[in-house]
């Protein structure tokens, strides 16, 4: 499977995250603890957003993640109020450019970490299902694409959760229809730029790890010999595959079948229903 991050917050620079926590979501694509494997190595991702007239910008490469120089000089230097990050372990499909997160549509982000389980016998019909406008912006592929594709077929623009509800009902029928039980597996992390949404659903309830960290003035009361040093405004999120730092108090787990929004201060999460078409 594979490992993300997303900010929102004051800008900082994405090596704040990406490489110097103690659990750095770099550290993870060597090491993680939680997730299905280990070594995340086929390839990496951030996108970020520092202008959000304009579309988000995207670096990737099939290298993993802990020894790219180009990435860690990007790091350094690229401040950010709102980005994301991912570091990939391919589930079956090919290791390639177009095939790492995060995914870039217009102004809109998706990366992934899960499966559609036997998604080769589902492609075609859940390929079939993208608005045909859309269909020759899929470039690589993998079912993570494939979902944000669908996504943005049934609304991602206008209605976010009602979107990925209805993608993942859509999902879960065409699973059904040909004899998987358990078709959907899911974190997943979307934004356009404004607002950042996180999503944690399997059909089998029981999805990969998702946390969020607790609000700026919590940590800096809980951790001041840390957080007063960090350049994080009030407002300033964290959502994570698995935590960073091992702080007692720093993170809350995600509860299942939930999404969470957050934008300019709100932090607010939801029971998720996937809504067969």
């Amino acid at each position: 499977m594979c490992r993300w991050l997303a900010y929102s917050g004051s800008p900082i620079n994405l090596e704040k995250l990406l490489y110097e926590p103690e659990h750095s979501l770099i550290h993870q694509s060597l090491h993680a603890r939680l997730g299905a494997e280990t070594v995340n190595g086929d390839g990496f991702g951030v996108g970020y957003y520092d202008d959000v007239e304009v579309p988000p910008a995207v670096f990737k490469d099939t290298k993993p993640a802990w020894g790219d120089r180009n990435l860690r000089e990007l790091a350094r230097h690229v401040r950010s109020p709102l980005f994301m990050a991912h570091v990939r372990a391919s589930s079956g499909t090919a290791v390639q450019q177009t095939n790492c997160h995060p995914f870039r549509h217009g102004n809109w982000l998706w990366m992934h970490n899960g499966a559609i389980s036997q998604f080769g016998r589902l492609k075609r019909d859940l390929v079939l299902a993208v608005e045909p406008e859309l269909f020759p912006a899929i470039e690589g592929s993998t079912d993570s694409e494939v979902m944000f594709f669908l996504a943005l077929t049934f609304g991602l623009r206008e209605d976010p959760p009602g979107a990925v509800e209805r993608m993942v009902g859509f999902v879960e029928e065409t699973g059904r229809a040909h004899g998987v039980e358990h078709p959907v597996q899911m974190t997943v992390a979307t934004s356009d730029g404004e607002r950042l949404w996180a999503f944690r659903y399997s059909t089998e309830r029981r999805s990969r790890s998702l946390f969020h960290s607790t609000t700026t003035e919590c940590l800096r009361d809980l951790h001041p010999e840390v957080f007063m040093r960090a350049e994080l405004s009030g407002d300033a999120r964290v959502l994570v595959s698995e935590p960073l730092r091992d702080l007692p108090g720093l993170w809350i787990e995600a509860p299942e079948s939930t999404f969470t929004v957050i934008s300019h201060g709100l932090f607010e999460m939801h029971p998720f229903h996937p809504k067969p078409e």
